[in-house]
């Protein structure tokens, strides 16, 4: 029987996008990479815990649950998350930016300066800019300030994301457009918070780092993993968490948070693209091995 793999997700860095595994192990994933695997036969997903433990419980999940974690893990994971309020004295220096990930989808966030721009590679931003650096609790007035003054929101739906990826402009001044004229309004807002410090517009363009530039337009999304599914083809794009997978029947975008609490198997793709999971068509055209890969 082949050996099962769980994956412990997807990870940026400046060499590309890898696909992280229980027990440490990586599959850096490049585009033209053959990628296959099967979920385990009669398998359950299960909690993937919280903040490095695993679930006391070991509870079941849903298949389409891109936290992958039961309600009681994914409390105590936020608990301890910036990115839901739960640390409000992280003495960490912080960037606040601008990311753009299609016509009119513009959202405002924080990262840690240590980070660089890994947490834009992660949401799949196609392009940003920095907006200013300084204390926690200044990027977040900073924030809050453009969701209040510019109606700027904080997050925005992977699906909505996705739906724009085929309608990207091609010319890269044209991409950057939007958030160089936010980035003037947002700069000159009179309670900005004197101890964050203004950086200047500087627009970085992710669409060839993404693949996107390339990539034939996706026909669909898997929406979940199931026991005995598969899923197989050749890795044309990588965007955020997103894999765009081709062959002869089209492109295939699997968010690879779904991947995680299963038991999966390695499997031959050799018959290009094979799906046996449930896929959501876009409404619009565009819209015994030593590792698993």
């Amino acid at each position: 029987m082949a050996r099962a793999w769980r994956c412990a997700g997807l990870r940026w860095a400046a060499e590309g996008p890898a696909l992280l595994w229980d027990g440490g192990r990586r599959s850096p994933l490049s585009r033209g990479k053959r990628v296959a695997f099967a979920v385990a036969e009669g398998g359950v997903r299960g909690c993937v815990g919280a903040r490095g433990h695993a679930c006391p419980v070991r509870a079941a999940v849903s298949g389409r649950s891109t936290g992958a974690r039961c309600e009681e893990c994914a409390r105590l994971d936020r608990a301890h998350s910036v990115a839901a309020d739960g640390i409000a004295d992280d003495p960490r220096p912080y960037r606040v930016y601008l990311a753009w990930f299609g016509p009119g989808l513009v959202k405002v966030g924080i990262t840690a300066v240590e980070r660089g721009p890994a947490r834009l590679l992660e949401q799949g931003a196609v392009c940003f800019s920095w907006l200013g650096s300084g204390p926690l609790m200044a990027a977040r007035r900073t924030e809050e300030l453009l969701r209040a003054a510019l109606r700027v929101p904080d997050r925005i739906p992977y699906a909505e994301k996705r739906a724009v990826r085929a309608a990207l402009p091609g010319d890269e001044e044209e991409r950057v457009r939007e958030i160089r004229e936010l980035h003037g309004r947002a700069v000159e807002l009179a309670q900005w918070p004197e101890s964050l410090t203004r950086a200047p517009f500087e627009g970085v363009d992710h669409l060839r780092a993404f693949g996107l530039d390339t990539a034939p337009a996706a026909r669909g999304e898997v929406t979940e993993l199931v026991a005995g599914g598969a899923v197989g083809g050749e890795l044309v794009a990588a965007a955020g968490p997103d894999l765009h997978l081709a062959s002869g029947e089209g492109v295939i975008v699997l968010d690879t948070r779904l991947m995680r609490g299963w038991e999966l198997v390695p499997v031959g793709c050799e018959g290009g693209l094979e799906v046996r999971l449930p896929v959501r068509e876009f409404r619009a055209a565009g819209h015994a091995q030593d590792g698993l890969f």
